[in-house]
């Protein structure tokens, strides 16, 4: 039986000038440009799925329906952040994906995305159900223990901010 896939796959990434303000903070749309960058590598390199070769041979893909994204603390110009990434929710023809930017060492959150996204016919642009090997799949892929509530992205936020300052204060113990 083949290993269940990483369900959190995550990477560093160093913070470029061009995409930054004139504070010399991550521009806020570019937050998202890295953050679904890096759930293309994951996908491509944790689950040998290239989204562009998907919608060509199935003739369908994920197109993004909703965005929800805190902002809590900048990232500076070459600085280097680690963005985890995961699915937290999915149907027969949606899923949702948390994404995390903290810090190299993981240790502050920086911003949290939720990307919500349809199934959706290339041709035609309308909705479609995922195939069996894409449930099968999505089903290892889902992290079972982030209960998914589509007005809880907030309280998602404050849940996350707490379990990283209680796992620093339980480092500082050590």
């Amino acid at each position: 039986m083949a290993a269940k896939p990483l369900q959190t796959p995550e990477t560093t990434y160093r913070i470029h000038f061009q995409d930054c303000d004139m504070l010399g903070h991550l521009n806020n749309a570019r937050y998202l440009d890295y953050f679904l960058n890096a759930r293309e590598d994951h996908t491509t390199e944790h689950y040998a799925l290239n989204l562009g070769q998907m919608a060509q041979e199935q003739g369908a893909g994920w197109v993004i329906t909703k965005h929800h994204i805190a902002y809590l603390r900048p990232a500076n110009h070459g600085e280097t952040v680690r963005i985890r990434t995961q699915l937290i929710h999915f149907d027969n023809s949606n899923l949702v994906v948390e994404m995390q930017m903290l810090s190299e060492d993981g240790q502050r959150l920086k911003s949290v995305l939720w990307s919500e996204m349809a199934f959706v016919r290339v041709a035609s642009a309308t909705r479609t159900d995922h195939t069996d090997a894409l449930m099968d799949l999505l089903d290892q892929l889902d992290v079972e223990d982030v209960s998914y509530d589509p007005d809880g992205f907030d309280d998602r936020v404050k849940r996350l901010r707490k379990q990283l300052k209680r796992d620093r204060a339980g480092q500082d113990d050590e």
